[in-house]
């Protein structure tokens, strides 16, 4: 989504992550600001506060039906995306406990006696994405030397063959 809404407008996502511009007037002696009303909008207020409803049609249109019933209330794009957010990842408390249930499983992955490569790789693949869109990214050499050491006994001289040849 994040990828979508960049390149549809980067300043969409700065509305997602920032909320939605308030256009503001001062009154008095210049030390009170207020909101203005819609029709002391110029053509720059509404352009900005065009981009919240932009960025929240983007988020509504990427979405089902279920989905939709959690964030009809939201406002603004950002009430959408926190929301969003927090149905997919859970708070602070939950995504830390799918980060440690995956690194655990990460940790004592092993390919099965009578799994393929590729079903061990995409196993391996599916538990790595997961990690990754929850802000844990694993460096690409830890991943290398993890399938290459979880690889079994028929595989030895392919793996040598790749350790020897790492340097080329």
């Amino acid at each position: 989504m994040h990828d979508f809404i960049m390149a549809e407008d980067s300043e969409l996502w700065d509305v997602i992550c920032d909320g939605p511009f308030v256009s503001m007037k001062t009154v008095g002696k210049g030390t009170v600001t207020v909101p203005k009303t819609r029709k002391e909008y110029n053509d720059v207020d509404r352009k900005a506060i065009e981009k919240n409803f932009r960025a929240k049609k983007i988020l509504v249109c990427g979405i089902g039906p279920d989905e939709y019933n959690r964030i009809s209330a939201c406002q603004s794009a950002k009430e959408i995306w926190e929301a969003l957010q927090t149905a997919h990842e859970g708070t602070t408390q939950v995504k830390q406990s799918k980060i440690d249930m995956l690194t655990n499983e990460y940790e004592l992955f092993k390919m099965k006696e009578d799994e393929s490569i590729q079903d061990m790789h995409t196993r391996f693949t599916s538990i790595i994405n997961e990690l990754h869109s929850l802000g844990e990214v694993i460096p690409r050499n830890k991943l290398v030397w993890k399938i290459l050491s979880i690889l079994p006994g028929s595989w030895e001289s392919k793996v040598n063959a790749i350790i020897e040849a790492k340097y080329l």
